[in-house]
């Protein structure tokens, strides 16, 4: 059928649509760099306001609600990706929402001039809820416009933005480029350009051929854009497979998030998500993150940020290795691979901390520690949850499943950020331990529960769920067969 072939338009399309992905990224890692002039701001506009000195505590609680409210915005997004679309589209939904960016950018951009705490807060929220909405919208537009062969590949693209958004938001919060005084209110308003880069885009992307067919009933559109996307004119056998789903969806009751945990077919897939979403904000990456600057102070490094600069680009490097590594070792295997090389990481960064004070060199052993922990990341638990939920349920569930599976892994985010900084002040570098822990967990539930999707349709995958679901509630109380029993060849186990 030739769907291996790579064209123009499947690689515009996509792009495009990971513009939300680096919106996420960037609007996550901008509020770091310009914290203590961010804080003063809040100072000096609450003394005007107030007309006296507001209190340390006001002050840590209102930038604390500044950085945390990203995180509340981004769970009432997720959850609200279905009510988007099922009614609009995949790309239109991303069209639609990039108001929501430029509002967002606006309330930051121009909070300063207003001298408004309520403004950046706000604003805050507000970019926050767009975030959540391309977190369920990018993967899985990007899904159901890639060909099955390539699906894995493309689905890490949307890991690639968000790190590279993290990048770019880091080197921009440079005092000397944007991290300044004067133009921090720009740093943050910076969000408004790609979205109207992509809002400029997207009408010459395609809407998902899988959404036009089955929720649309356009066959036509359906094939014409298919046959453009994948450079074939031979798909006859994919939009077969988008009939069968769609047929078998007429059967089935409206997929709703209850419908989700209810129905025996959707239970499993369910918590796999779920847990899959866990082990990637539980896995210790954003608490790397937020002690590596201090790691990298210790161990001498004059100007720290630039060595986390530099963990940023190991991410970007890594996220680049799994996009060409996931087509060929398989989801399950690059994720458990990722966990244990975490787990073993964060061993050695417990060992590392306190030790660094009686041997200088342990300083350095913790910094190659942070690296590669950071690879390990990007390997498996980074791009793998957010793309590997949409290969597991069919078109009439998914948007309901990508909802919950993103709401998530934002509310994971949530609970860390506020915290790990307590936990860091109690426990110290014996932190990692719970991390550990967590890990530990995560690759064993992957071993035994987490199927094998590379190379299966989605009609294959779901299939598979119901004939699980079946054989269990025929047995009642029989033992449920065993999810990483399903490959799709040996190549798959092997082939690493």
């Amino acid at each position: 059928m030739g769907t291996q072939k790579v064209t123009a338009p499947l690689v515009f399309a996509i792009t495009i649509a990971a513009i939300g992905s680096f919106q996420f990224g960037y609007n996550a890692g901008v509020i770091n760099a310009p914290e203590v002039i961010i804080k003063d701001f809040i100072n000096y506009t609450l003394e005007e306001r107030l007309e006296k000195l507001p209190t340390e505590v006001l002050l840590t609680s209102l930038w604390s609600l500044s950085v945390a409210i990203f995180s509340v915005g981004g769970m009432i997004g997720s959850s609200s990706v279905g009510l988007f679309v099922n009614r609009f589209g995949r790309r239109n939904s991303m069209l639609i929402v990039n108001l929501v960016a430029i509002i967002g950018g606006c309330l930051l951009g121009f909070c300063k001039l207003a001298e408004s705490v309520a403004m950046l807060i706000l604003g805050r929220l507000v970019i926050g809820v767009f975030c959540g909405l391309c977190t369920g919208f990018v993967p899985m537009y990007i899904g159901e416009v890639s060909p099955t062969a390539l699906r894995g590949a493309f689905g890490t693209l949307h890991q690639l933005g968000i790190v590279i958004g993290i990048l770019v938001a880091q080197i921009f919060g440079l005092k000397y480029i944007l991290g300044t005084e004067d133009l921090w209110p720009l740093l943050l308003g910076f969000t408004i350009l790609p979205a109207l880069l992509q809002s400029a885009a997207l009408p010459f992307c395609p809407e998902s051929p899988r959404f036009l067919l089955i929720n649309r009933k356009e066959e036509d559109s359906a094939k014409r854009i298919l046959q453009q996307l994948w450079g074939t004119e031979d798909v006859t056998q994919d939009i077969q497979e988008m009939k069968d789903e769609s047929a078998r969806m007429a059967q089935e009751k409206r997929a709703t998030v209850l419908e989700l945990f209810r129905s025996p077919n959707y239970q499993q897939p369910i918590l796999i998500s779920i847990m899959l979403q866990l082990s990637q904000q539980l896995s210790g990456i954003n608490a790397v993150f937020f002690y590596s600057t201090g790691i990298f102070k210790d161990a001498g490094v004059e100007e720290p940020i630039y060595a986390t600069i530099g963990a940023g680009v190991v991410n970007t490097i890594f996220t680049v290795v799994s996009l060409f590594l996931v087509e060929r070792a398989g989801r399950r295997t690059l994720h458990m691979i990722g966990l244990g090389g975490m787990a073993c990481c964060s061993i050695l960064m417990t060992i590392s901390l306190l030790l660094k004070d009686e041997y200088n060199w342990m300083s350095y052993v913790c910094i190659v520690a942070i690296l590669v922990f950071v690879a390990f990341f990007e390997i498996g638990p980074g791009p793998i949850p957010w793309f590997i939920v949409a290969e597991l349920f069919s078109q009439g569930p998914r948007p309901a499943a990508m909802a919950v599976a993103g709401c998530s892994n934002w509310t994971a985010t949530f609970l860390v950020g506020l915290l790990f900084p307590s936990a860091a002040f109690y426990l110290g570098a014996y932190v990692f331990i719970i991390f550990t822990i967590f890990l530990a967990i995560f690759l064993v539930f992957t071993f035994f529960k987490v199927p094998e999707t590379r190379g299966r349709t989605f009609e294959e995958i779901a299939r598979v769920f119901e004939g699980q679901a079946q054989a269990v509630s025929r047995a009642n109380k029989g033992p449920v067969m065993e999810m990483n029993s399903i490959q799709p060849d040996k190549e798959a186990t092997t082939n690493v």
